[in-house]
């Protein structure tokens, strides 16, 4: 048996598609594919794959993937070539690899956000986030798997940030954390700014990569 990583860019109407039926569209690209994929034993038998760091609802991916497992060799190209035929042109294979790196190791993600608000202009978009940042904290609720609905201040979380002008609003280049043990989605500070300014605030988010606690760019 043999672990591969398959790489690929989820955007345009794909990127409404819910995990579960982006799980169900990569299945079947894959077994039309005819790709030998090791299914897991037991009562209910179902081919292997996982999604190290899945993508939030609505949001575009430059750098997603997938883990498979073959029960035999098979060309890297053959299954890049094969997958692209039989998926929807919002979500498109650009690289298989082997996994250097495991799924648990992702620490941080980073985002490009886009802003722009009827009610505020570039100016004022700027204006405001500035002064968000500078804020002593900045608290916004945020809903967990074990605690329910709490308030937390993300203020700690945003270290690595720039911001641009853009036609129309702003853009936000910003790393947060990810994975397993601390998750700050980038719509938290989204909603901090409609908290705060009482304005409301039109988004398009893009995750642009992955990385691991050193910053290392996830493989």
């Amino acid at each position: 048996m043999k672990d591969v990583r398959i790489w690929f860019t989820k955007d345009d109407e794909c990127r409404f598609i819910s995990h579960l039926d982006l799980n169900r569209c990569m299945l079947r690209a894959l077994h039309k594919s005819k790709i030998p994929l090791w299914h897991t034993e037991g009562f209910n038998v179902h081919p292997y794959a996982t999604f190290p760091l899945p993508l939030s609802l609505g949001f575009r991916g430059e750098k997603e993937c997938m883990d498979i497992r073959l029960v035999e060799d098979c060309d890297y190209n053959l299954i890049l070539e094969n997958m692209n035929k039989c998926l929807p042109t919002g979500i498109r294979v650009f690289d298989v690899t082997e996994p250097e790196m495991k799924a648990k190791e992702i620490t941080f993600a980073s985002f490009k956000i886009k802003l722009s608000s009827d009610e505020a202009n570039t100016d004022r978009l700027l204006e405001m986030t500035d002064e968000l940042l500078n804020k002593d904290e900045i608290l916004i609720e945020k809903k967990t798997k074990k605690k329910g609905i709490r308030e937390i201040d993300i203020k700690p979380f945003i270290e690595k940030i720039r911001i641009e002008r853009n036609i129309g609003g702003i853009i936000i280049y910003i790393i947060l954390p990810a994975g397993s043990v601390t998750n700050i989605n980038p719509l938290l500070f989204i909603k901090a700014l409609e908290r705060y300014y009482s304005t409301k605030i039109y988004y398009d988010v893009t995750k642009t990569n992955m990385y691991d606690k050193n910053l290392k760019t996830f493989k």
